[in-house]
């Protein structure tokens, strides 16, 4: 049905705030954990670096177009420099040869530093149980969500980046530092 010019518009709706971090307030002023408001910072402001290598990275280009507009969630931001990001996304097929890369790629990344794993490849090796394929990047780097599919539709690619949010909203700020997390950086063999 076309839309006349003469036809009023349905009202948008009032736009979505972020919720504050819980505290105390009062008329002008409001208290909170440093460790809250670092964690909605944080939440808010990732910067993902896309390593893509197969059909799940042209599913990621269609997220980030309009359609989908991964922007809306703070990641209007890609760097394709590890030194100036926290999120890897990785996605598609990940060759044995490639695995000393992508390991080298996640040491350079400055802490606090999240893993996404995008598609069936990145996961488990997907449909290619060959000698060539590695068989899923935990094996080489920790993950922290995964996105299943082959490929993923984009709005799968969107709730593995909001799962990702809500698990960088949630984390101390002393947690990379814990006794569990530095037994899960020997188990990779990362220093």
């Amino acid at each position: 049905m076309k839309q006349d010019a003469l036809t009023p518009r349905p009202a948008l709706g009032k736009p979505t705030i972020v919720p504050s971090p819980e505290g105390h307030s009062g008329p002008g002023f409001m208290t909170v954990s440093l460790e809250k408001a670092v964690g909605l910072a944080r939440k808010n402001s990732i910067w993902p670096l896309p390593f893509a290598t197969s059909c799940c990275g042209i599913e990621f280009m269609a997220t980030m177009g309009a359609n989908y507009d991964l922007a809306r969630f703070g990641m209007e931001r890609l760097s394709f420099s590890p030194r100036q990001s926290d999120l890897l996304m990785v996605m598609g097929t990940i060759a044995k040869k490639m695995a000393p890369i992508l390991r080298d790629v996640y040491t350079q990344m400055a802490e606090p530093k999240w893993v996404l794993s995008v598609g069936a490849c990145a996961s488990s090796g997907g449909i290619f149980d060959t000698y060539s394929v590695l068989q899923g990047i935990d094996r080489v780097i920790p993950v922290d969500v995964y996105v299943p599919g082959c490929p993923p539709r984009p709005e799968q690619i969107i709730d593995g980046i909001l799962k990702i949010q809500e698990l960088v909203g949630q984390e101390g700020m002393r947690r990379r530092y814990s006794k569990e997390y530095e037994e899960l950086l020997k188990k990779y063999k990362i220093d």
